[in-house]
């Protein structure tokens, strides 16, 4: 299991469709890849969830992933949260 705490840029400003596009991201991996913070804890992979979510500006997100390809999911979805 890996685990990374970000906070999050303005995603709407890089991305047409900042949940939709985290989505895909996600789903490239074979991991499970979970979104944290404060009391909410949703899997990355499903659009609802991030949808309920909310990933916004500001926030403090912990990424927990686990599988295989567990430090290239983590990658991938930091740099998406962090605009990079």
């Amino acid at each position: 299991m890996s685990r990374k705490k970000v906070i999050v840029s303005n995603v709407s400003e890089g991305h047409d469709n900042p949940i939709a596009e985290l989505v895909q991201v996600a789903c490239r991996f074979d991991s499970e890849i979970t979104l944290e913070s404060d009391n909410h804890r949703i899997n990355a992979k499903s659009i609802m969830g991030i949808m309920a979510f909310n990933p916004c500006e500001g926030m403090a997100i912990d990424i927990v992933t686990e599988g295989d390809d567990e430090v290239e999911a983590l990658n991938a979805i930091e740099k998406f949260l962090v605009c990079e």
